[in-house]
C-alpha cells in the first residue's frame, strides 16, 4: 500500500465501501511499514509479510507456493462474497488461492499488458490462470481487447479508476507557496520518478521556453529511481531555480489547487489517475496521447490537449499554447470540473458493483 496509482485505487473503493457499510478488508504481501495511503478505521488490513525478491527459481517457487498458501488461509477463514486481486501477480496467485473454496475471484489490471511485460514465467502463469477467475476488469477498452484476444478471457469488464473530488489530506504536507510563491505560474507534474513517465521530455520541453515564461515554475511531485538522473539533467539544463522536485506529499489536492497547467509527459500509462484528478480540480491538461488511458481522461481541445506520443516538440508547443494564453486556460479549466462527474467514485464503484452482481447470477 505503497505510494502508486494501483494502491491509491485501492485505498479509494476500500474507503467508499466501508463508509457504505461494506466488510472491507485490504491484505498485500508486503509489510504495513510501507502503508502510504490511510484506510478507515472499519478497513481491516493484513499484512502477510511475504515480499521480497527471491535469489534464484527454486526459491521463487518455494516463496510463491507460501504466499498461496497463506492467502488460501485467510480466504476459507474469512469466506468473502469476493474476492478482488490488483495487478498480474497478485491476480495469479488469487486464482491458485481461489481455486476450490468456493469463493468469487475477480482479477484486475492496472497497466497496459503489452506495455509492460512480465516475464516468460509470469506471462504463462497469467495465461493459465486468468481464465479461472470469475471476471477480469481492465481499464480500457484497448487493455480487454488484449486480454479477450491474447489470453482468450471472456468476461473482461472495463472499468475506469475513480477520481474522487476533494482529495483527502494527510502527511507529509507541504504548502505550493514554500516553492512557488504567489504571483508565479505553476505548471505541475506528478508521478513516480521512473522512465515510464516521461519527466526527462517534460524538463527538455520545458527547456526552450523557460526565458520566454520567466514567471512560469514546474514542480514534479513524487519518488522513484530517476532523482538522480533528473536533478543531473536539471542542473545540466540550467533549470535549478525553475524545476523543483520536493517528493511525494500527501496534500496533494492543496497543489491542484495552485496548478494552472498540468502535464503528463509518459511514454505509457495504464490510465493516468493523476490527469483525471487534475481534470476534478480544474485544472487544464496537457498530455501525450500514449497507450492507454489519456484519450479516455482528457477530451482534447475542450477540456485540455492531446499530443501525439513521444513527440517532444509537439509537447513543447502545446505547452507554448497553453502558458502563453490565460482565456484557453479559463475555458478548458470551464470544463474540466466535469471529471468530477465522470470519474467519481460514486459512478466507479457502481460500476464494480454491477460486475458483482453480474457474477453471483
Amino acid at each position: 500500500m505503497g505510494g502508486g496509482g494501483a494502491e491509491r485505487v485501492v485505498a479509494n473503493l476500500a474507503n467508499h465501501w466501508a463508509d457504505a457499510g461494506w466488510y472491507i478488508t485490504v491484505v498485500t504481501l508486503a509489510s504495513r511499514k510501507l502503508d502510504f495511503y490511510e484506510l478507515r478505521p472499519a478497513v481491516q488490513r493484513v499484512a502477510l509479510e511475504l515480499a521480497g525478491d527471491s535469489g534464484n527459481a527454486l526459491e521463487g517457487l518455494w516463496n510463491n507456493v507460501r504466499r498461496v498458501i497463506a492467502l488460501r488461509r485467510l480466504l476459507r477463514e474469512a469466506q468473502p462474497d469476493f474476492a478482488l486481486g490488483i495487478m498480474t501477480s497478485a491476480n495469479v496467485l488469487l486464482a491458485f488461492a481461489a481455486a476450490g473454496v468456493g469463493i468469487r475471484a475477480i482479477g484486475s489490471e492496472h497497466v497496459h499488458p503489452p506495455q509492460y511485460p512480465v516475464g516468460a514465467l509470469w506471462g504463462w502463469l497469467r495465461h493459465l490462470t486468468y481464465r479461472r477467475l470469475d471476471a477480469v476488469a481492465a481499464l480500457t477498452s484497448e487493455s480487454a481487447d488484449w486480454l479477450k484476444t491474447r489470453l482468450g478471457i471472456r468476461r473482461v469488464w472495463v472499468i475506469p479508476n475513480a477520481a474522487p473530488w476533494p482529495l483527502p489530506s494527510q502527511q507529509p504536507r507541504l504548502s505550493p507557496e514554500s516553492i512557488c510563491p504567489a504571483g508565479r505560474h505553476l505548471l505541475l507534474a506528478v508521478g513516480r520518478l521512473h522512465r515510464q513517465k516521461g519527466f526527462d521530455w517534460l524538463l527538455e520541453s520545458f527547456e526552450g521556453l523557460a526565458k520566454k515564461y520567466p514567471n512560469w515554475d514546474i514542480v514534479i511531485l513524487g519518488e522513484g529511481p530517476l532523482r538522480s538522473a533528473l536533478e543531473a539533467q536539471r542542473r545540466t539544463l540550467g533549470l535549478e531555480a525553475r524545476v523543483f522536485l520536493p517528493g511525494r506529499v500527501g496534500n496533494l489536492g492543496v497543489w491542484y489547487d495552485r496548478a494552472e497547467l498540468y502535464v503528463m509527459s509518459s511514454r505509457f500509462e495504464g490510465f493516468g489517475n493523476t490527469l483525471a484528478e487534475a481534470l476534478t480540480y480544474g485544472v487544464p491538461a496537457i498530455s501525450f496521447n500514449c497507450d492507454t488511458g489519456p484519450r479516455d481522461i482528457v477530451r482534447h481541445e475542450i477540456d485540455g490537449l492531446l499530443v501525439p506520443p513521444e513527440d517532444v516538440a509537439g509537447l513543447a508547443r502545446a505547452m507554448d499554447r497553453m502558458m502563453g494564453n490565460a482565456d484557453l486556460r479559463l475555458q478548458f479549466s470551464r470544463r474540466a470540473v466535469e471529471a468530477r462527474e465522470r470519474f467519481s467514485i460514486r459512478r466507479i464503484a457502481g460500476m464494480w458493483e454491477k460486475l458483482f452482481e453480474e457474477i453471483r447470477k
